[in-house]
């Protein structure tokens, strides 16, 4: 925690901020290790300190480890109460989240005496690369996950509803070590599976079906993101072949990731095979993205991205073939970058499962 606070304190030394105000929980989360759900931390030249509130000064000052002068404060914790704090810190800029504040906010602190810089994108750079601490989490998180697929597919069957499999899977995430699920899980059956980020309904599985199954593991904080598309009962030939195509797409894609490379020309590789195979329309969203504290984190592996892989990024590689009225396919691996290439802590086949 100390590092990520220097690696800031730097940034704010050569730039013209004089001050950081950091209002996301995520963000306070992973520069301070609190985990309340009310707090500011604000970080000047000479001092850290974490406002929170009654309920929290306790566990504040333990998740911190005197890391942080905290402050209790009665009432919210707003532009007044971070003024006064600043007014004797000889502050011109004031670095704050645009994403993290309302526009009444906004209009509050604009009347402070000082300039107000967004940081969201230096905050966003600073959690790109992950420490080892970071990477031992996500593996955690991820080798749940995959136990708990093996587990769903011992009793997958026809006639369950998407609703009842997702429920399922994010009971065995939780019996077998998860904090939470990662994210809303998604189950998509038949047709439904053209929908990239169906909502589980009461639609049963029916014999011929494939199935999208996207989940993810939190793990003290810390996510993993997989998908896989299983069939349930023999497919038809054309869903067989697009699974065919978003397997090899995928495995192409992930070829192309090590360090150096530009995030767009991975998605280039994988958008390029589905397209020389007829589905290209069909394949609308981007490849991927990086994940973390949050399940969708710089890098972005876009068209329009600008960012290039480094070691200990993180990125998912997630092709995917979605055909209206027939159904879906995505795979989904969640990828650690290395030295020479990357780590892939996915154990779960990529093979066709067709459950019988």
């Amino acid at each position: 925690m100390k590092e990520r606070c220097n690696k800031l304190l730097s940034h704010i030394r050569n730039t013209c901020t004089d001050a950081v105000m950091i209002t996301s929980p995520i963000n306070i989360r992973y520069f301070s290790g609190f985990t309340g759900s009310n707090g500011v931390i604000v970080i000047t030249k000479n001092k850290k300190v974490l406002f929170t509130d009654s309920r929290y000064t306790i566990q504040a000052g333990i998740e911190t480890k005197g890391l942080y002068e905290v402050c209790e404060v009665k009432g919210p914790i707003n532009h007044e109460v971070i003024g006064d704090f600043l007014s004797d810190q000889k502050c011109a800029f004031l670095g704050y989240e645009e994403d993290y504040m309302t526009v009444k906010q906004y209009l509050a602190f604009k009347k402070l005496p000082y300039e107000l810089v967004d940081i969201s994108r230096l905050l966003a750079r600073i959690r790109m690369t992950k420490s080892q601490d970071e990477i031992d989490k996500i593996i955690k998180a991820q080798n749940i996950s995959d136990r708990a697929f093996s587990e769903l597919l011992s009793m997958i069957s026809v006639g369950m509803t998407e609703r009842e499999v997702a429920n399922e899977l994010d009971y065995f995430l939780k019996k077998f070590g998860a904090d939470e699920p990662a994210f809303d899980t998604i189950v998509a059956s038949g047709p439904n599976g053209a929908l990239p980020h169906a909502t589980p309904s009461d639609r049963k599985l029916q014999h011929g079906d494939m199935v999208v199954i996207d989940f993810g593991s939190k793990y003290e904080g810390y996510c993993s993101d997989m998908t896989r598309t299983i069939a349930i009962g023999e497919p038809n030939e054309e869903l067989r072949k697009i699974y065919r195509i978003v397997l090899e797409a995928q495995v192409m894609a992930m070829r192309a990731v090590k360090p150096g490379v530009e995030c767009k020309k991975i998605d280039a590789v994988a958008r390029a095979c589905i397209a020389a195979r007829g589905y290209g329309k069909c394949f609308g969203h981007s490849l991927g993205h990086g994940f973390g504290l949050e399940v969708h984190e710089a890098p972005a592996a876009s068209e329009r991205s600008t960012d290039v892989l480094m070691p200990n990024m993180t990125l998912t590689v997630e092709p995917g073939i979605y055909v209206e009225g027939l159904g879906g396919v995505r795979i989904e691996d969640c990828l650690i970058i290395t030295e020479n290439g990357y780590i892939n802590p996915v154990s779960t086949t990529k093979d066709l499962i067709i459950i019988e």
